[in-house]
């Protein structure tokens, strides 16, 4: 069975939106026909850059650890287009491989900071506008953060993170505002086969199927869900 969406009219903020995931997931909000707003640190016309086509976003470049720069483009979103609709918090990243005893503290401030405060801020200052047209934020956990494990201790607290600061924000705007995560576990991204050469990347999850359920999230579908967290796991 095939399913279409119709987001027309629409303005959706995708951070992260040069990686591999946000790139799927503004291309997926482009097929819908929604104005996609994007932001990334990382600029168009770098190698590192993976949206093919960026001239059909609006992009804004920019730290989104900087709450000033969070609220500055935000309100230039909401300038230029009127308002905003919903929310994707895909920027994100993965460190790990050493025990707590080994980590380095700048490698659990980098962690928070990207995973955990990049959302904080951009679902902080996106709320007030959400709320004008009962929009929703999807953010994105993952399923190690359901428990404790060898190696990556602080990337997981940080998706812990994620999670709860949804159910959070799903709970104080109740009849407004939707919030819900998605908890993948292995993206079949350049970054992760790169650093897992010699693993089954059949198994791992292509973005584009997350991009799909992270647009049902946000779609009438799902108007009764809100502060969940939902498996995006495939086979991996």
């Amino acid at each position: 069975m095939s399913v279409t969406f119709d987001f027309s009219g629409d303005v959706v903020l995708v951070t992260g939106v040069g990686g591999a995931l946000g790139s799927s997931v503004a291309e997926a909000f482009l097929d819908a026909d929604a104005t996609v707003c994007g932001a990334d640190l990382v600029e168009p016309g770098s190698d590192d850059f993976l949206l093919s086509d960026p001239d059909r976003i609006d992009f804004y470049g920019g730290d989104f650890t900087d709450e000033s720069v969070v609220e500055s483009t935000v309100d230039a979103i909401v300038e230029e287009h009127g308002g905003l609709d919903y929310l994707a918090n895909i920027a994100g990243t993965w460190r790990g491989g050493d025990p707590i005893e080994e980590t380095d503290t700048s490698t659990f401030d980098f962690l928070f900071d990207v995973n955990l405060k990049t959302m904080f801020l951009a679902s902080k200052h996106a709320l007030p506008h959400l709320k004008e047209r009962e929009g929703a934020i999807v953010s994105v956990s993952a399923r190690s953060s359901l428990e404790g494990g060898e190696g990556d201790g602080i990337y997981r607290a940080t998706k812990a993170g994620v999670r709860l600061l949804t159910e959070t924000i799903a709970e104080e705007n109740e009849g407004t505002v939707r919030a819900n995560a998605v908890m993948p576990s292995v993206i079949d991204t350049p970054m992760n086969r790169e650093m897992m050469s010699d693993a089954d990347h059949s198994k791992w999850v292509d973005p584009a199927d997350i991009a799909g359920t992270i647009l049902v999230l946000c779609s009438d579908a799902t108007g009764v869900t809100s502060g969940a967290a939902i498996p995006v796991y495939g086979e991996a």
